[in-house]
């Protein structure tokens, strides 16, 4: 594929994880299994603990919140008294995260969950962050350039930090400025990206997004950002349409520095 440039005036990067830098099967195939193999006994081990509840009463938020919008969600209300039955309690929270992951729901609190049972795998080495071999390299020849880089997931903030902090490259996190989660809006949302332009403090035009979904590309279209579609292994494929309307990468490589003039 040909070599793209960075749009003109292009100062900020934000960048896309599942898919952008990190290939689609390391989630699908290492990050998700782990969640679904070792949620009963995560739960059961930390119930009492502070971070546990938390995590536990965001669930049950958001069920709330699913009826009362009239959208799909488990048929029970997740509970944690004090003096309710552990058991079944964990059961209902096990159906529930499970549930989401199978509809591949990317709500707050399944994120937030996730990212703290990561946190565990990640710490002991037992998972290690997978990076496509183009990402590092690319983003420290950007930032010589003087450009900043951001990150832009579903995944929480934590669960970002931990990828990258515990990379197969090693502790890569000074690579970035900052990290953004779905705790600033759903990533499909024009407002969401409106409200990273306002965190970062720029312009619209000097932020440049890189994803491999249309639909989040889309958005960020609409809040003035320029937009580059990422092209890798496994990633959903492409209509002629949208592969005409954007600019396309298969590596950060292809991505040639410009300035303003």
């Amino acid at each position: 594929m040909a070599t793209v440039s960075f749009p003109a005036c292009t100062t900020v990067v934000l960048l896309d994880i599942e898919g952008t830098t990190t290939p689609i099967t390391f989630v699908k195939d290492v990050l998700f299994p782990y969640i679904r193999e070792h949620l009963e006994d995560h739960l059961s081990t930390h119930w009492e603990e502070d971070e546990c509840k938390q995590d536990v009463h965001l669930l049950k938020k958001q069920i709330e919140e699913d009826i009362k919008q009239n959208r799909a969600c488990p048929v029970h209300t997740v509970d944690q008294t004090v003096h309710t039955d552990e058991e079944k309690a964990i059961r209902e929270v096990v159906e529930d995260v499970l549930w989401q992951m199978a509809a591949d729901r990317k709500s707050t609190a399944l994120k937030q969950l996730q990212g703290h049972m990561w946190r565990a795998a990640y710490t002991s080495g037992r998972i290690k962050g997978e990076l496509y071999p183009d990402v590092v390299p690319s983003i420290k020849t950007w930032r010589e350039h003087d450009l900043k880089v951001y990150i832009y997931s579903s995944g929480s903030v934590e669960a970002q930090k931990l990828l990258f902090g515990f990379s197969v490259d090693g502790n890569v996190l000074d690579l970035f400025d900052g990290h953004f989660d779905t705790t600033i809006g759903a990533k499909v949302d024009a407002k969401s990206y409106e409200r990273i332009i306002d965190r970062i403090g720029c312009q619209p035009e000097e932020v440049t997004f890189l994803t491999d979904v249309t639909r989040e590309a889309k958005a960020a279209e609409e809040a003035g950002m320029n937009v580059l579609l990422v092209v890798r292994p496994g990633n959903l494929e492409l209509t002629d349409e949208e592969s005409s309307h954007y600019n396309l990468i298969t590596s950060f490589s292809h991505l040639q520095l410009t300035g303003c003039t």
